[in-house]
């Protein structure tokens, strides 16, 4: 059974979490060539929110990849449009992958028509189409 971390140390692997979520949804979004610098700022005000989360709920840390994930989708949807596209389907209208588990650990992105992992979140590299 694994212990709690000392209270001292539960800043530092807060700030940790939101370290390597930030990198990780940023080299996704440098992976479509779409880090510019108003999407950047989109990053971080999912990272500004997802603090106050994590320091609510300490436990979830190892959920904060997936979420601050699609809180940057989110907001690209609804400035921009869909991303990241499915490299998967050929046919049919362009759709987004999706993250798998909404709220879990080990976040993925997936093709939901063709029911397949594509990479895990910051693992797009040499997937996309551009």
């Amino acid at each position: 059974m694994e212990q709690n971390p000392p209270e001292t140390d539960r800043p530092d692997r807060l700030e940790q979490a939101l370290h390597t979520a930030r990198a990780l949804v940023m080299a996704d979004l440098a992976a479509g060539d779409v880090a510019e610098a108003q999407i950047v700022s989109m990053v971080e005000d999912a990272v500004t929110h997802r603090r106050w989360w994590v320091e609510q709920w300490p436990e979830g840390a190892e959920f904060v990849v997936g979420l601050i994930a699609q809180d940057v989708q989110d907001a690209l949807l609804e400035r921009y449009g869909r991303w990241p596209l499915c490299p998967v389907c050929d046919a049919g209208d362009p759709h987004a992958l999706d993250v798998e588990p909404e709220l879990g650990p080990h976040p993925h992105w997936v093709c939901t028509k063709a029911a397949v992992a594509v990479a895990p979140v910051g693992a797009l590299s040499g997937i996309l189409r551009r």
